[in-house]
């Protein structure tokens, strides 16, 4: 009996999925009781180096206040980055593929528990572009396969997430069924797509590959419009408009670094280094709002960031169906009350979407593809259901076309059948 797994590691959520007797199954690799079948990607390092993933390390970082250990997320968004190769946590080196590993580690267990047998081989997703910089690209993927090496898999491959969503609808049409697609898969980093030609019939691995007629990527994802929103309606409370004297005694800006650090949320936890809370301290003794500053100063130490950026998230889902929707959080000295009207939101990510449509063109015109060529289009991950997004393919291709796959386990899907 043949097992092909396919593994989804995404930045804010990872999926695992299996093909046996020809059979797809998202495997529940949710650690906690819930109806959620997603592991969300995140890490809590405790200070005995207790470690937790998941949904447990939220249990842990909420019932700590962030004051103790150490709460990472979106921690694929290193992967390209040559300058991050390790960090030190309660005194023991952790390079970046031991961070990965141990996610990846926890969702091997999980499965061979939900399975009774032993997973050695997976198929992994990768965007299609994990950095323009083709040298870093290259570092990400080899970073990724050396973290599912370190975590236990012996065999490791790689296919493009867009490609195995595209193929886990492929997998519901009938033999007879002949159509061009366009995929658009919307990550926390990454947005990805591609035009493969498809039908139900059963296609050699050269078979599929001339089946793909083109693929785009562009480095912008759900993380990148929290970012947006951080910065304009959230960043005020932690400093963003202070001015503070310098050693001549003229009036200074906040150092601009620090608020952009702040408004990418995997960052936050790496800022609590010396030299960086040594220039807040300097900038709070002199500051215009001294309360302020220490708002950023207790964000960082304490390690908020995930917090804040939960209510910004549940604002972004909540204009997903409304026009409007607030910000709320609360901690210590902090209230952040701020509405968000679904216009302001869109005016913020509005160069996010020009060139999300300029990928999307770049991509039908590599496949020699126009709009009436494309039969339907797909759309999947959790920014696909932002109204703005899908008006991009609404007005492009007509509202008739669209297709919501499952935000979060298409790809994995797509990943299992892509080794059959």
């Amino acid at each position: 009996m043949k097992i092909v797994a396919g593994l989804d590691f995404g930045t804010s959520n990872s999926a695992l999925a299996i093909t046996r007797d020809d059979k797809t199954q998202v495997l529940r690799i949710n650690n906690r009781e819930s109806a959620e079948r997603t592991l969300r990607s995140v890490i809590h390092i405790d200070e005995d180096r207790t470690i937790e993933v998941g949904q447990r390390a939220i249990d842990q970082y909420i019932e700590f206040q962030g004051l103790s250990g150490r709460f990472l997320q979106s921690i694929k968004a290193f992967l390209p980055q040559s300058t991050f190769a390790e960090t030190r946590i309660f005194g023991r080196r952790y390079e970046l593929e031991d961070l990965v590993a141990i996610i990846l580690r926890e969702i091997k267990s999980l499965g061979e528990n939900a399975l009774h047998l032993p997973l050695e081989e997976i198929i992994m997703g990768r965007p299609v572009l994990f950095s323009e910089d083709t040298e870093k690209d290259a570092l990400a993927e080899r970073r990724l396969r050396t973290a599912a090496e370190r975590a236990g898999f012996k065999s490791v491959q790689f296919e493009l997430e867009p490609i195995a969503a595209t193929l886990a609808y492929r997998s519901t049409l009938t033999p007879s069924e002949q159509k061009i697609v366009l995929m658009g898969d919307f990550g926390g980093g990454t947005s990805d797509f591609c035009v493969m030609s498809v039908d139900g019939k059963t296609l050699t691995q050269t078979e599929r590959r001339k089946s793909v007629l083109s693929t785009g990527g562009v480095y912008i994802g759900g993380d990148t419009f929290d970012k947006r929103i951080m910065w304009e309606k959230v960043t005020p409370h932690f400093g963003r408009d202070v001015t503070w004297r310098g050693l001549t005694g003229n009036q200074l800006e906040m150092p601009v670094h620090l608020v952009r650090s702040i408004c990418e949320w995997h960052q936050i936890p790496f800022m609590r280094d010396r030299a960086t809370l040594a220039t807040i301290r300097d900038v709070k003794r002199t500051a215009s709002n001294p309360g302020l500053v220490a708002n950023l100063e207790n964000l960082i130490l304490e390690n908020k960031g995930f917090m804040v950026f939960q209510a910004i998230e549940r604002a972004k889902k909540e204009l997903a169906t409304e026009s409007e929707a607030t910000i709320n959080y609360t901690d210590r000295d902090i209230i952040i009350n701020e509405k968000v009207t679904r216009g302001e939101f869109e005016g913020m990510i509005r160069d996010d979407l020009e060139a999300i449509k300029a990928c999307v063109s770049d991509t039908l015109q590599k496949a020699g593809a126009t709009e009436q060529d494309i039969d339907m289009v797909l759309l999947t991950g959790g920014s696909s259901f932002i109204p703005a997004v899908q008006r991009i393919f609404t007005e492009r291709f007509g509202e008739v076309k669209l297709l919501q796959m499952d935000a979060f386990t298409s790809v994995a899907q797509g990943l299992a059948l892509s080794g059959t």
